[in-house]
């Protein structure tokens, strides 16, 4: 059985990027980064934008010949507009109508996509971080990584592409397990500082974060999520923190200005509209108030 450190030699290539907007202002802000991931890795993009299914309502059935060619030569504009976004880079753009979701997952999964590039919101409803269904429904449900890029996002996209500093938040999880090997391989290519971060919520009663055994000990696991040779390739540094997950990542991404922050993210499988699961509720906090790109790994 391969180990973590084992997985983390993998090398990660984005062929084929999934870039999915509605065209709201933050879908839009996210455009630049998937061209300039693009450019970097000689990707071929897939511009999204998928349509509600059109029902005419009250309208008289006289009306909906012309309603139907108003729809398809605004689709006609909207297909082009997206193919503005990425002149000179390989692209198909996509204008669709249907479930976001169902259409979104069909073509991730035709077309074998390793990347979904798309901007998001971030706000508090009901006591929790809310990102808008197209959002929570992609990050809970695509098979491949997705980079978000929030409203508080500071960096531009030629430096994200660059990658000089990753942040990588590690809970030890399968989940962060699975997105160590994203994390060192974008490190390595990019000859980037790595900082590997691990949280502690609720310490147990009497014993100390600052407590040497206990540090240390941290620091080992942490270690072991890397190949052996990571340090002749990059700079590492370890970081135990105490305090909110959410909060204690953010305040790192502050402090450490990373390019990106790589974060694992649980598998939810079925109706996940009513639920409440600590671990997403912790990775939309991050995701909506990053100061750059998020990179979430489901696992």
């Amino acid at each position: 059985m391969a180990t973590a450190a084992n997985r983390a030699q993998i090398h990660i290539s984005f062929r084929k990027i999934l870039y999915a907007t509605d065209f709201s202002p933050m879908a839009k802000a996210a455009a630049p980064y998937a061209a300039a991931i693009a450019r970097r890795y000689g990707s071929k993009v897939f511009a999204v934008h998928v349509r509600s299914l059109n029902t005419y309502g009250m309208a008289p059935p006289e009306s909906w010949p012309a309603l139907k060619e108003a729809a398809e030569y605004q689709a006609k504009e909207q297909a082009a507009h997206l193919s503005g976004l990425f002149q000179g880079i390989e692209h198909q753009a996509i204008v669709d109508e249907g479930g976001v979701w169902e259409t979104l997952s069909d073509l991730i999964q035709r077309e074998r996509i390793d990347l979904v590039v798309m901007g998001t919101h971030g706000r508090e409803g009901l006591g929790k971080i809310m990102l808008g269904s197209v959002t929570e429904g992609v990050l809970r449900r695509a098979p491949c990584p997705v980079l978000t890029i929030g409203p508080y996002v500071e960096i531009d996209p030629a430096r994200a592409t660059e990658m000089k500093r990753i942040l990588f938040a590690t809970d030890f999880s399968p989940a962060s397990q699975a997105a160590a090997p994203y994390a060192v391989s974008l490190a390595q290519e990019n000859q980037a500082h790595l900082d590997i971060l691990h949280v502690i919520e609720s310490p147990r009663a009497g014993e100390l974060v600052s407590a040497p055994e206990l540090i240390g000990g941290i620091a080992g696991r942490m270690r072991g999520l890397l190949p052996a040779e990571a340090e002749l390739w990059c700079e590492l540094a370890f970081l135990v923190e105490e305090g909110p997950v959410a909060g204690e990542i953010l305040k790192a991404a502050r402090e450490r200005k990373p390019d990106a922050i790589v974060i694992g993210a649980r598998r939810v499988e079925g109706d996940f509209g009513t639920a409440d699961h600590l671990p997403w509720n912790t990775a939309h906090k991050i995701i909506a108030g990053a100061p750059c790109p998020v990179l979430t790994i489901r696992g």
